[in-house]
C-alpha cells in the first residue's frame, strides 16, 4: 500500500534481519505470518531464509528448536541431551487455542545470543512477539552475546476500542471522536472492503504489542446491532483478517439485542428466554469465528439500554453475557462508564465523579469470572488531568481493565502534539494505597483504549500522533517502560534512517507535551472548559448549567469543585487511606488535583509558592510560549523527514499555535474578570 504511511514498521526497520541467514522453524498459521515477514525482508536486503546450520537468527517455536539453539537459550546440557531446562516453566501448558493448537494465552518468548546466533523461541503468538523485539533492537540483536532472557505481557488483554459505526452517525460522523478521517473497517452502510489496510493494521497493533480489538462503537445504533446476526459475516472477514497477526476481534453489542433482534418483549437479564436467545446467538457467533474474543457493553449510560429497566443489577447484566460466552472461552468487558447525564446543575450533593464507584463497588465480588468491569482510568472523561478512579481499588474481587483514551478527544484532537505515554505511566504506576503498595498496573489484568486510527494516510491524523497509538501497545506489555524509552523505538523504527539526527528534536517536541497542553487548558484539575459537542477548543462556561456533570463553580471569590467529606460531595472518602486523608486537605492536596477535590480562593497559595490565580495565568502563557517555540524545531528537520509529512505537521503546529494562544487568552480573561485580580508581571489580558 503506498498511499499509507508504514508507521513503525517501514521496510528498513527490517534491514537488520533482512541481511542475514535466518531459519524459522515451527508449524500453525503464527510461525506461518513470522516466516512469511522474515521473506519479505530478506528478499528486499539480500539475506537468505535457510533450512538449518549456519543461521544468523533462528526463530522457532520450542519443539522444533535445533540443538545449538537450545544450547544458546538453556546452556550446552540442552544442546546435547535435546531437553530443555526449564523448558515447561518458560512455554507452561494449558487449555489449547482453538486457532492456532498452541496454549491459550501463552505469548511469552525467550530472546538471546551466544556464539554469533540469535535465537528466539516462543509458542504462537509469542514467536511472533519474538520476531518484533528483534526487529525493535535491529543491529543491536547481532552484537555482542547476551544471556537468554524471558519476555512475558504485563497485561493478558491488551485491547483497542474502536468507536467507529457502520452506519454515517448524523452527528459522530463514521468514527465518533474520529480525528484521523473514516474508518479502517466499515464506510457508508457497509464493510468498507479494503482487508490489505485491515491486515496492515494488525500488524502494527502486533508490533506494539496489542492482541484485541473491538471493531464498532460501543454506542450501539440499528445497523450496528446487526452485526451480532445477520451481518456476522462481516464480522468473521475482519477476524480472518487480523488472525495472523495474533489478533482477536471483539464485537459491542446492545443490552436490548433480545428485544432490537430477536423480537422477544423484554431483554430481563433474569428471564429465561433472553438467556436462551443470547446463548444462541453466542454459539452463532463462534460458529462464524472459533476464536472471537467476546462482548464489550455500554449499559445504563448516556441513554444506551441496560438492566436498571428491569429492576437490575449491572452484575446481573454483564453476568448474562458472561454466561453465554464461557463455554467457548469467551469474556465479556462491561464498562463503569455510568452516570446521570440529566443532573441539575443547581444541585451541588450530585456529583459525575462518584458515579462509577456508587454503581459498581457495592457489587464487588457479585461478577462472574469471566465478566470484566471496564473502568476509565479517571472519575470522570478522559480529561487531561484527573486523579485514578477509587474504582480500581476499590474492587478486590472484580477482574478490572483500565480504560484509556488514545484518541485525543480532550487533549487536542489529534491537532495538536501531546505524548500521553507520560500521562498513562502516571496512572499505570499510581499506588492507590500509598508508597510500597500495589500500583495501578499491578491491580488491573488488562489495559484498553479507545483507538485514534483510521482511514488517513497517517494513520492518525497527525504523524506524530503515532507515537500515542505505539505507546499504549507497549505500555500495555510492559507498564515500566520510561515514556522516553518507547518514544525513542519509535523514532528508531519510524525513522530509521535518519534516527540519530531526529532522537533530539523530537524528544525536544515531544517529551513534555502532555504538560504544555494542561499549561495552556483547563488549570489544576479542574477539567472540561471546552465546547460542548465536539470538544475542542475553549469554552470556559460550555459546560457550567448543562445536565451534564461537569462543572467549575468559578465566582468571584474562588474557583473548583468541593468534592470533601467536611463540606462537599464526599468523593474523597471514595479513596483508600492515606489518599482519602491527602485529597481531603487542600494543604496536603497535590497541585494538579487542588480545583478536582477543592473550591478556594483566588489567593490561596499553592505548594508551588504561587497563588491559584498567578498559577493560571503563568501557565497560560507560558503554554502559548512553548508551543510557539516548537515550530522552529520542526521547521529545522526539513530534509530528515518525508516532504509531504513535514507539511502536514507544519500545518498542524500552525493550527496548534492559534487555539493555544485562544485558550490562553479566554481562560485569563475570564478569570481575570471573575477575580478582579491583575496579572502580577502586568501581561496584557483582554
Amino acid at each position: 500500500m503506498t498511499d499509507v504511511h508504514p508507521a513503525w514498521l517501514p521496510p528498513e526497520a527490517f534491514r537488520a534481519i533482512g541481511s542475514r541467514r535466518v531459519l524459522v522453524h515451527g508449524d500453525g498459521p503464527l510461525a506461518g505470518t513470522v516466516r512469511d515477514e522474515v521473506a519479505r525482508a530478506c528478499a528486499r536486503f539480500g539475506g537468505s531464509l535457510c533450512d538449518g546450520g549456519e543461521a544468523d537468527l533462528v526463530l522457532a517455536t520450542s519443539d522444533h528448536l535445533p540443538a545449538h539453539a537450545r544450547a544458546v537459550l538453556y546452556g550446552e546440557e540442552a544442546g546435547e541431551t535435546g531437553a530443555a531446562p526449564g523448558g515447561d516453566e518458560a512455554f507452561p501448558t494449558g487449555r489449547r487455542d482453538r486457532m492456532t493448537g498452541t496454549p491459550d494465552g501463552d505469548e511469552n518468548f525467550l530472546v538471546g545470543r551466544r556464539g554469533g546466533v540469535t535465537v528466539v523461541a516462543g509458542e504462537g503468538a509469542g514467536l511472533l512477539y519474538g520476531l518484533f523485539h528483534v526487529v525493535r533492537l535491529g543491529e543491536r540483536a547481532f552484537g555482542a552475546d547476551f544471556p537468554a532472557e524471558r519476555h512475558r505481557p504485563a497485561m493478558r488483554r491488551r485491547m483497542l476500542d474502536h468507536w467507529d459505526n457502520v452506519d454515517v452517525h448524523p452527528v459522530m460522523g463514521q468514527v465518533e471522536r474520529g480525528y484521523a478521517g473514516g474508518s479502517i473497517f466499515w464506510a457508508d452502510g457497509g464493510p468498507r472492503g479494503d482487508l490489505d489496510r485491515v491486515r496492515a493494521y494488525g500488524r502494527l497493533l502486533a508490533a506494539a504489542g496489542v492482541n484485541a480489538v473491538a471493531v464498532n462503537n460501543v454506542n450501539v445504533h440499528a445497523t450496528e446491532a446487526r452485526l451480532l446476526t445477520d451481518r456476522l459475516g462481516d464480522v468473521a472477514a475482519l477476524a480472518g483478517a487480523l488472525r495472523p497477526y495474533g489478533i482477536r476481534v471483539h464485537l459491542s453489542v446492545t443490552f436490548a439485542a433480545p428485544v432490537v433482534l430477536g423480537g422477544l418483549s423484554t431483554a430481563d437479564p433474569l428471564d429465561e428466554d433472553v438467556r436462551a436467545w443470547w446463548a444462541g446467538a453466542t454459539a452463532r457467533v463462534y460458529e462464524a469465528i472459533p476464536d472471537f474474543g467476546g462482548y464489550l457493553v455500554k449499559a445504563d449510560s448516556e441513554g444506551q439500554p441496560g438492566p436498571f429497566a428491569y429492576g437490575r443489577s449491572h452484575a446481573d447484566g454483564a453476568n448474562l453475557l458472561a454466561g453465554a460466552l464461557a463455554p467457548y472461552g469467551g469474556v465479556v468487558h462491561w464498562r463503569a462508564f455510568v452516570y446521570d447525564h440529566r443532573q441539575d446543575w443547581r444541585d451541588r450533593s450530585t456529583d459525575r465523579a462518584r458515579a462509577a464507584y456508587d454503581h459498581f463497588a457495592p457489587l464487588d465480588g457479585e461478577f462472574a469470572g469471566n465478566a470484566i468491569l471496564q473502568v476509565k482510568h479517571g472519575p470522570i472523561d478522559f480529561q487531561v488531568r484527573e486523579p485514578v478512579s477509587p474504582v480500581i481499588a476499590a474492587m478486590p474481587r472484580t477482574r478490572l481493565a483500565v480504560e484509556l483514551q488514545v484518541t485525543q478527544e480532550y487533549t487536542g484532537q489529534q491537532r495538536h502534539v501531546c505524548y500521553l505515554a507520560p500521562m498513562w505511566r502516571e496512572v499505570l504506576g499510581f499506588e492507590p494505597w500509598g508508597p510500597g503498595g500495589r500500583t495501578v498496573a499491578g491491580v488491573a489484568g488488562e489495559l484498553v483504549a479507545v483507538s485514534n486510527a483510521g482511514d488517513d494516510p497517517y494513520w492518525t491524523g497527525h504523524p506524530l500522533a503515532q507515537a500515542n497509538l505505539y505507546a499504549f501497545g507497549r505500555l500495555a506489555w510492559d507498564p515500566g517502560l520510561g515514556p522516553a524509552e518507547i518514544l525513542d523505538e519509535w523514532i528508531g523504527l519510524t525513522f530509521p534512517d535518519t534516527a540519530d539526527r531526529l532522537r533530539e528534536p523530537l524528544h525536544a517536541i515531544m517529551d513534555g507535551s502532555w504538560e504544555t497542553y494542561e499549561r495552556y487548558t483547563a488549570p489544576l484539575g479542574v477539567g472540561f472548559m471546552v465546547r460542548p459537542g465536539h470538544h475542542y477548543g475553549p469554552d470556559v462556561d460550555g459546560y457550567e448549567y448543562t445536565p451534564w456533570g461537569t462543572y467549575h463553580f468559578a465566582d468571584r471569590d474562588g474557583v473548583g469543585v468541593d468534592r470533601t467529606r467536611a463540606t462537599g460531595t464526599g468523593c474523597t472518602g471514595q479513596y483508600p487511606e492515606p489518599w482519602s486523608e491527602v485529597y481531603e486537605s487542600a494543604e496536603r492536596c497535590p497541585d494538579e488535583l487542588l480545583l478536582f477535590f477543592h473550591h478556594v480562593p483566588y489567593g490561596h497559595v499553592l505548594h508551588s509558592g504561587k497563588t491559584v490565580i498567578q498559577h493560571i495565568y503563568d501557565t497560560h502563557f507560558a503554554g502559548a510560549e512553548e508551543v510557539a517555540e516548537l515550530r522552529p524545531v520542526w521547521d529545522g528537520l526539513a530534509g530528515l523527514v518525508d516532504p509531504a509529512l513535514h507539511a502536514r505537521v507544519r500545518e498542524l503546529l500552525d493550527e496548534q499555535l492559534r487555539s493555544a494562544r485562544e485558550w490562553r487568552d479566554q481562560i485569563n480573561t475570564y478569570f481575570f474578570r471573575k477575580s478582579g485580580v491583575p496579572d502580577a508581571h502586568g501581561r496584557r489580558i483582554h
